[in-house]
Order: C-alpha cells, then sequence, then structure tokens
C-alpha cells in the first residue's frame, strides 16, 4: 500500500499554526473566548505529544477594538498603532492565562519584515525560536503593528500575516503551517457564492491559473484574501515544506490534519 502526502503528516515535527482575525473574534467585533481557549488545549496536546509548535495569531487591533469599546477602525494609522498596542497586551494576557489553564508557558514573538531581510537581526530571530522551542515554550507570533511601516525605503510591513506564517515556517525550518481561516480549503471558486463551487484536496504548484481563482479581475472571491493564502503556500513549496489550509472554526481540525484525514486542502510538492 502506498503511504499518501496526508498519512505523512502524522510524522512532522515542527508544526506552525496560523489563526486570522475571523478565527478568534466573533462577526459582532467580541473575542471568541471558546475558540482561544480550545486553540490552547490543542497545541498544548501536541506539545504534550513531543511536537514542536508555533502559532502566529492575528487579531492585535480587533481585540484592542474590542477592549477600547471602540464602535469602528479607527482610520489613521497612528490611531490603529495605538490600538494594536492595547489589542496586543489583552491578546497575550488571554493567550497566557488559556495556555496556562493546561501547564503550558508561551513566549511573545513580534516582528517586522526588516528583521527577516537583515542577515544579523534574522539570525537572531532565528535563535531566540530555536532556544524557546528547546526550552519547551511556544512561541505567538504576531507582526509589530505598533511600528511597522509601509513606505518604500524603509519597508518594515509583511502585509498580512499568512506570508508572515510561511516566513515563520521558512525560518525555524518547520515541517507543516497549518492555516486556520474561515473557509473550508482552496476552492475552483467562491463558495460563499457558487454552491457548485469544487474544493481542491491537493495542491502541488502554484500557477498562473490558480491565481487567478484565486483573485482574478471579476472575482469577488480575492477579497477574502485567499490570493495572500496562495502566495504564501508558493512560499511553502519552495521551501520543500507543506501546508494545510482548513477551516478553524473548531480547532481540534488540527488533530485530524496531522492523523492524516483528508481535511483541507494540502499543499504539497510531492
Amino acid at each position: 500500500m502506498t503511504t499518501t502526502s496526508r498519512q505523512l503528516l502524522s510524522s512532522c515535527k515542527r508544526i506552525v499554526v496560523k489563526v486570522g482575525t475571523s478565527t478568534i473574534m466573533y462577526p459582532n467585533g467580541t473575542i471568541n473566548l471558546q475558540r482561544l481557549e480550545k486553540l490552547a488545549f490543542v497545541l498544548s496536546d501536541l506539545k504534550n505529544q513531543g511536537k514542536e509548535v508555533i502559532l502566529v495569531s492575528s487579531g492585535a487591533v480587533g481585540v484592542g477594538i474590542s477592549h477600547l469599546q471602540l464602535t469602528e477602525r479607527p482610520k489613521t494609522i497612528p490611531e490603529q498603532q495605538a490600538v494594536a498596542s492595547v489589542g496586543q497586551t489583552e491578546l497575550m494576557n488571554l493567550y497566557s492565562k488559556f495556555f496556562h489553564s493546561y501547564g503550558q508557558i508561551v513566549g511573545q514573538v513580534l516582528m517586522t519584515r526588516d528583521i527577516i531581510e537583515f542577515p544579523t537581526s534574522r539570525l537572531n530571530a532565528i535563535n531566540t525560536f530555536e532556544q524557546l522551542l528547546i526550552k519547551g515554550i511556544i512561541p505567538i507570533v504576531n507582526e509589530n503593528d505598533t511600528v511597522a511601516v509601509e513606505e518604500l525605503d524603509h519597508l518594515t510591513k509583511f502585509g498580512d500575516n499568512d506570508r508572515l506564517s510561511a516566513i515563520v515556517a521558512e525560518i525555524t525550518a518547520a515541517d507543516l503551517l497549518i492555516m486556520l481561516s474561515d473557509i473550508n480549503g482552496f476552492y475552483n471558486k467562491n463558495p460563499n457564492d457558487e454552491p457548485d463551487a469544487v474544493l481542491f484536496h491537493e495542491v502541488h504548484a502554484i500557477t498562473d491559473e490558480l491565481y487567478t481563482l484565486a483573485g482574478g479581475k471579476g472575482s469577488s472571491y480575492g477579497t477574502g484574501g485567499m490570493s495572500t493564502k496562495l502566495i504564501a503556500a508558493n512560499h511553502i513549496l519552495k521551501n520543500s515544506s507543506q501546508m494545510v489550509l482548513a477551516n478553524g472554526e473548531d480547532p481540534t481540525i488540527i488533530f485530524d490534519i496531522i492523523e492524516g484525514k483528508e481535511i483541507g486542502t494540502l499543499f504539497s510538492a510531492d
């Protein structure tokens, strides 16, 4: 019997899990505490199984808006960065509490793009991740929204945490990136609008055709950030790793993914 790419996922030792804002926030703008708690349980249990786990979590601005009881997202960059500062503190406070209830220590890692592009700071980041993992600590990573800027001569933003998670997987030499989103995987068209949309169970190469499906002209599918997920997947494949895109509604789905069940879309060069 031939071993499939899915079955090989159980042997993955180092795993990066990425959650988006939509995974940890309710549509009404409040924090989904149940999901945060369940995520902490799953990742702590993976750690107990002997896996090395890194969490990349969005949500600083969303949590900040909720914590400050704002009625809408601030429009200016300084206001957004101030809200992110409050939100990041609250988000880490919640993660720390939930992980602590399962006996797991976590550490915060805030990153900007220039850290990765400057060799010395890139090496420092790699060494930090390695030391955290050696000590049995789960790193929780986010972009440093309070200081990141987009000026062309001083580009420090990753642009999105999909890309950040792929880069974290690269510099830590992770075996697998699990990207939890609000969609079941990668489809040939937007399943929210087209009931006959077909899910890709496996993708072995990121082609121009796939990019067009994800966010081509006239496609509303691109508004959900699917193109950034393909860019992240392409980064993963170029670094000979694997990625699974799946729905994060129930974080225990991570156990099924690692067991090799056909869930979401597996991006693998095999």
